[in-house]
């Protein structure tokens, strides 16, 4: 499929491959660089090189190739879509679910469902996925459908104008709210794990209490910035752990006086009670701010219902 178009006044005397990027706005400067250099691009109907002036006028004529940008295979996977845009969709990832392919697990990933439902992902980065949750963190996450929005949603999140929020349930009872800004990076001792360290990276996150339970609190948390683990390693740092966080309250702590049955109940919660049930960010094309939500799964649910029949 060629594209023809001219160079319009205000971009005259710049770089073929910056012209080409600002007009075709759709794929990326370094696609353009080497679409040049292979021939698929002409100026003027001649060959050229990326770094040829262009000037008022000038005819760029491009030759875009669909390419695969990711081996993954596509599988049937569960999860739900809140939102499918031409843009952008919007998941609810469930529990128990990897993000995409990575060291020991090759199938069965959020990334191999996305592209067995939307195949023309596998032309995006990393089948569009641009932020991620932990596998047993649930709710929900922004996939991109195309190159141009994709370059936009990172943008936003490197400027931190992505507003996500979460929901927790916590051994312990807090009131009101409070801010963490303890700095996180690698633990020392073990690389799988995250923790506070006063030479680690800038991370904040804000608390605010939902309801308490006794001792046991539903809390609602934002987070300025998006360190690995921030959550939980934040909220594990202050005797707050996250219920069923087997890497951050391995111990499984009970709060004191709570009621035999309920302890086991409380061990026994399979994954970390956390879910990201908000997602805001501005339309690139309104300047609109767009707010997704995502109800809290049924596992969660379940276990607000068994602290409110004791309290």
């Amino acid at each position: 499929m060629e594209i023809l178009k001219k160079v319009p006044e205000e971009l005259s005397d710049i770089r073929l491959d910056k012209a080409c990027s600002i007009i075709f706005e759709d794929f990326s400067r370094t696609q353009h660089k080497r679409w040049i250099i292979e021939g698929r691009t002409l100026l003027n109907n001649e060959l050229a090189s990326p770094k040829d002036m262009v000037c008022k006028y000038d005819e760029i004529q491009i030759n875009p190739v669909s390419e695969k940008k990711t081996s993954w295979m596509g599988e049937d996977v569960d999860f739900d879509v809140i939102k499918k845009e031409k843009d952008y969709l919007i998941v609810n990832k469930p529990s128990n679910l990897i993000m995409h392919p990575g060291a020991g697990c090759n199938v069965g990933t959020l990334a191999n469902g996305l592209i067995f439902r939307f195949p023309e992902l596998k032309n995006i980065p990393r089948v569009g996925i641009v932020h991620r949750l932990d596998k047993d963190t649930s709710g929900i996450v922004l996939v991109a459908r195309t190159e141009k929005f994709r370059n936009y949603f990172v943008n936003l999140l490197q400027e931190r104008k992505v507003k996500k929020g979460y929901k927790a349930i916590v051994v312990g009872k807090i009131l009101g709210s409070f801010e963490i800004t303890d700095p996180i990076g690698r633990d020392k001792n073990n690389r799988t794990k995250m923790s506070i360290r006063p030479d680690g990276k800038e991370a904040h996150t804000f608390v605010k209490l939902i309801e308490n339970y006794q001792n046991y609190s539903l809390l609602d948390i934002s987070i300025k910035t998006g360190r690995t683990h921030q959550i939980r390693v934040h909220l594990s740092s202050k005797k707050l752990p996250i219920i069923g966080d087997s890497t951050y309250n391995p111990s499984k702590n009970i709060a004191k006086e709570t009621p035999n049955d309920l302890k086991n109940i409380i061990r026994d919660f399979p994954r970390q009670a956390l879910h990201s049930y908000q997602l805001s960010f501005k339309d690139p094309d309104s300047n609109e701010m767009l707010n997704f939500n995502a109800p809290m799964h049924q596992d969660m649910e379940n276990l607000i219902k068994i602290f409110k029949k004791h309290i």
